[in-house]
């Protein structure tokens, strides 16, 4: 419509001069007019020739939007996280996370990390080793007490189950008797301590962990029955803590 109306305005001002442009007397008006005009024609077709300004703000703001969309797209990471073997010790001994540091086990025969001597293995005397035990956390009703080894990472071995300790006992002397319950062990079947007999040669560990329960263990089977898999079982929601001492042994001559 603007441009039309240009044209015809310019039209109107060329004839209206136009006798004075063929007799050679052009006016200095006129002149500035007919510029004026052609000015204007050219800024409207500039004009015309570029996307509105009310174009613009919407062109802005899709870009502002896709570049929010962008940014805001959940990336996805993948990550290298390190598999839990179902056969590491944490699995074999599920009470292994109960750890306390204030409730320890420790023996008058040998310290963390030591040798166990010979008297307690099936290479001398089969002694039960003496132990004791201290902070214990308040509302213990019982003590549980398992010795074992991993001789590989898919089996376990297991020597010493007793439970049903009462609270007020806190030491087993050697070769300990009448105090709680006994259970069965891996060697041979029976409810009675089976002294280590490794095999092979080589140091091999043994650890006796001591539980704290806030109450007696209930069974579903015989005493006899009752094995270190099946007390573990029995305490997993009673456990309140437990604490571990852990020895090693090593058989002359690597005999078994």
């Amino acid at each position: 419509m603007l441009i039309p109306l240009l044209n015809r305005l310019l039209y109107l001002y060329t004839d209206s001069i136009g006798s004075n442009i063929r007799s050679g007397e052009i006016e200095m008006n006129s002149l500035k007019t007919i510029i004026f005009i052609f000015i204007t024609l050219i800024v409207s077709l500039m004009i015309g020739c570029t996307p509105s300004s009310a174009q613009l703000p919407t062109n802005t703001m899709s870009q502002d939007s896709s570049d929010n969309s962008l940014l805001n797209t959940p990336s996805i990471i993948s990550s290298s996280t390190p598999s839990t073997s179902s056969t590491d010790t944490g699995m074999l001994n599920p009470q292994a996370n109960t750890t306390n540091s204030e409730f320890i086990l420790n023996s008058p025969e040998v310290s963390e990390g030591g040798q166990l001597p010979k008297d307690y293995t099936c290479d001398g005397n089969s002694s039960t080793l003496p132990l004791k035990w201290t902070g214990e956390p308040a509302g213990t009703k019982s003590f549980a007490l398992v010795m074992y080894t991993i001789p590989s990472p898919t089996e376990i071995h297991w020597y010493w189950v007793l439970y049903n300790i009462p609270s007020s006992i806190h030491e087993l002397v050697k070769n300990v008797s009448g105090i709680g319950m006994l259970g069965n062990n891996s060697v041979n079947g029976k409810t009675e301590y089976s002294p280590p007999c490794s095999k092979g040669p080589g140091a091999k560990q043994y650890t006796y962990t001591i539980y704290a329960l806030s109450d007696l263990p209930q069974f579903g089977v015989p005493a006899g029955k009752v094995n270190r898999d099946i007390l573990l079982s029995a305490i997993k929601d009673i456990t309140l803590a437990s604490a571990e001492l852990n020895v090693y042994y090593s058989r002359q001559n690597g005999r078994g």
